[in-house]
C-alpha cells in the first residue's frame, strides 16, 4: 500500500510540473522586461527571482548571509526539523519534486538549492550583501549605494523568522540570551541562579549539545508553539529522561492530513462561517483530542490563529513521556524553573499555585524574532497601512511595485509556501509591463479598509488572519477591480502565455474572451 501511494504521489508531482513549470531561458535575456531587485534568498526570494527569470525579467538577489545561508531560516533550524503540513501543501515552486510527504532539512534546503541552480541564480545572487537602503530615484530604486543599477521593481522577501528570539528570566545568567550592550546585563553578582545548561530550540544540533547534554535527563521546554512541539518529539528521539512542557498558552493542534488541512483552509473566508466550519472543533475534540482534551483551548478558537499540525504530541503527552504544564515561568532557580502553574481556561499571569520544576537543562522554544524592513522607506507604510495591513496584504499601499511577499504574514490556516508565491510574483510583473492593470494608492487604500470592514467582527482579525480559501478568493477578485486585468488572468493564476521567441515577447498573454 505504501508503494501505491508513493507511485500515486510521484504521478501526481510530474503532473504538476509538466502544466505548470516554465523552464528556465537557456541564455541571458536579450531584450529583459525590466530588472527586480530580491532582497532575501530564502525559499521565497529564490521563488520569486525564478519565476522572475523565467517570464524574460532580469533579477539580483541581496542575501546578508554567506552562501551558507542560502535558503533563509531553513539553513538556520536544526537538522531534525521537517514539514509540519503534508509537502503537497508546501510546493513553493511548480519545479519541486519532494521524495517524501514530510521532508526533512535536507530535503528542503537540496530542492531550494536545485531550483537556484536550474534558474541561473547563482551568478545573480550577491551573498555577504545586508540591503541597509532602498530608495526611489528619478522612477527607480536603487538598493545600498546603487552599485547593481536602477530596478523597476523591489521584491523583500525576508520572512518572518529572524534571529533567534529569547527571553531573560531572573535567575539566568547574565551572558545567556543577553546582547553585549544590552542595558539589562549588570556587573553585580548573581544569587539562585541556573548554571546547567540552557539552549534555544535552534541550538539542538550545536556542537556544543553534547549526548550527556540530553541522555537520560530532565529537560524542561518553554513555549508551547510549533517549535515547542518539534523539540519535544526530538528531545525524547535522543534519549531524554524526561520532559516538561511549559505552556503559557494552549495551542490547537490538528492532524497531519492532506485532505483534513485542506478542506479546513477553505473554511471561514472573510471571518464567516462556512456550512461545515462549526464541525471542526467538536470533531477534533472528540477524535484528534481523545485522552487528552485538557490540552484543548478553551477559550480561542481554531479559527483565530496558526495550529500546529502534529500527529505525535497529544500521544506523548497521553503516553506520559511528555508532561504538560499550563503556567507562567516566573524565574530560574539552581534546580529549575520556577512557574505559576495554571487551571485550563485562565489568562496568562492569572493567580495560581507556584512550583519549582526541576531541570538538567532547559530548552527555550520562544521562536524567532520578526526581520525589519526598516531599509525601506517608513512613507512607503503609512500609519494604518503598515503589515499586515497591505494591499493583498503583500504590496505596499503606496506603491505597488514594492512586494513583500510572505514578510507580511502573522496567522493563518492554509500552506506556508505554495503557488501564491508565483502568483504575486506575476501579478508584480504584470503592472510592470501593463499600465492599464495598476493599481492608485487610494485604490490600494480603499482595498485594505474594504477587508478591514467585512472582517471587523473576525476573532483572528481582519489581516492579521485568513485562510488559504480567503487569499485565493482575493486573487480571483483581483481581476474583476479592474477588467484590462482579465486578459491577464491565466498568466498571473498559472504562469501561462508567457513565453519568449527569439528575444521578443507575445504582445498578449492567453486572453479571456470577454
Amino acid at each position: 500500500m505504501n508503494a501505491f501511494w508513493t507511485v500515486l504521489w510521484s504521478l501526481a508531482q510530474d503532473i504538476i510540473i509538466a502544466i505548470f513549470k516554465v523552464p528556465p531561458p537557456k541564455n541571458q535575456p536579450r531584450r529583459p522586461y525590466g530588472r527586480i531587485a530580491v532582497v532575501g534568498a530564502g525559499l521565497t526570494g529564490v521563488s520569486s527571482a525564478a519565476h522572475c527569470i523565467s517570464h524574460n525579467f532580469e533579477v539580483v538577489l541581496f542575501e546578508a548571509a554567506p552562501q551558507s545561508g542560502l535558503g533563509g531560516i531553513w539553513a538556520h533550524v536544526n537538522s531534525t526539523s521537517s514539514l509540519q503540513i503534508h509537502s503537497q501543501m508546501y510546493r513553493f515552486h511548480p519545479a519541486v519534486f519532494w521524495r517524501h510527504a514530510f521532508p526533512f532539512q535536507d530535503e528542503i534546503l537540496g530542492e531550494i538549492t536545485r531550483i537556484w541552480k536550474e534558474y541561473h541564480l547563482e551568478p545573480r545572487t550577491r551573498f555577504e550583501t545586508p540591503v541597509t537602503s532602498v530608495r526611489k530615484v528619478g522612477g527607480h530604486w536603487l538598493v545600498n549605494d546603487g552599485s547593481e543599477g536602477p530596478f523597476d521593481a523591489v521584491i523583500v522577501t525576508v520572512g518572518t523568522c529572524g534571529k533567534p528570539q529569547w527571553i531573560h528570566l531572573e535567575g539566568m545568567p547574565n551572558a545567556i540570551g543577553q546582547d553585549s550592550d544590552s542595558s539589562s546585563t549588570t556587573a553585580e553578582p548573581q544569587t539562585d541562579v541556573f548554571t546547567k545548561p540552557i539552549l534555544h530550540s535552534s541550538e539542538l544540533d550545536s556542537h556544543a549539545v553534547s549526548e550527556e547534554t540530553i541522555k537520560g535527563k530532565k529537560v524542561v521546554v518553554i513555549g508551547s508553539a510549533a517549535s515547542g512541539v518539534e523539540v519535544v518529539e526530538t528531545l525524547l528521539e535522543r534519549g531524554a529522561g524526561e520532559v516538561v512542557m511549559i505552556a503559557r498558552t494552549d495551542k490547537w493542534i490538528i492532524p497531519r492530513n492532506f485532505f483534513f488541512n485542506t478542506f479546513l483552509a477553505c473554511q471561514q473566508p472573510f471571518g464567516r462561517e462556512m456550512p461545515l466550519s462549526f464541525l471542526f472543533e467538536p470533531f477534533l475534540k472528540h477524535w484528534h483530542y481523545n485522552g487528552a482534551t485538557d490540552l484543548l483551548p478553551a477559550d480561542n478558537g481554531l479559527f483565530k490563529g496558526t495550529p500546529i499540525v502534529n500527529d505525535a504530541f497529544l500521544e506523548l503527552v497521553r503516553s506520559g513521556a511528555c508532561k504538560y504544564v499550563r503556567g507562567d515561568p516566573i524565574r530560574l532557580t539552581s534546580s529549575g524553573v520556577r512557574t505559576n502553574i495554571r487551571n485550563r481556561g485562565s489568562k496568562c499571569g492569572s493567580d495560581g499555585t507556584e512550583e519549582t520544576i526541576d531541570a538538567d537543562a532547559i530548552v527555550l522554544a520562544t521562536g524567532y524574532e520578526r526581520p525589519p524592513i526598516s531599509f525601506l522607506d517608513p512613507s512607503l507604510f503609512p500609519e494604518g497601512y503598515q503589515r499586515p495591513d497591505l494591499y493583498m496584504l503583500n504590496f505596499s499601499t503606496e506603491d505597488w511595485s514594492v512586494l513583500v511577499t510572505n514578510s507580511s504574514f502573522m496567522s493563518a490556516i492554509g500552506t506556508v509556501g505554495h503557488f501564491h508565491i508565483g502568483i504575486y510574483t506575476r501579478i508584480l510583473l504584470t503592472l510592470l509591463m501593463d499600465e492599464n492593470t495598476r493599481p492608485s494608492p487610494k485604490d490600494m487604500k480603499l482595498w485594505v479598509d474594504t477587508v478591514r470592514y467585512v472582517k471587523h467582527g473576525a476573532a483572528g482579525g481582519p489581516l492579521s488572519f485568513f485562510t488559504y480559501g480567503e487569499s485565493l478568493i482575493w486573487l480571483i477578485m483581483f481581476h474583476f477591480f479592474r477588467p484590462s486585468r482579465l486578459q491577464w488572468f491565466f498568466f498571473i493564476m498559472f504562469g501561462w502565455g508567457m513565453r519568449t521567441k527569439e528575444g521578443k515577447r507575445e504582445e498578449r498573454p492567453i486572453i479571456l474572451s470577454l
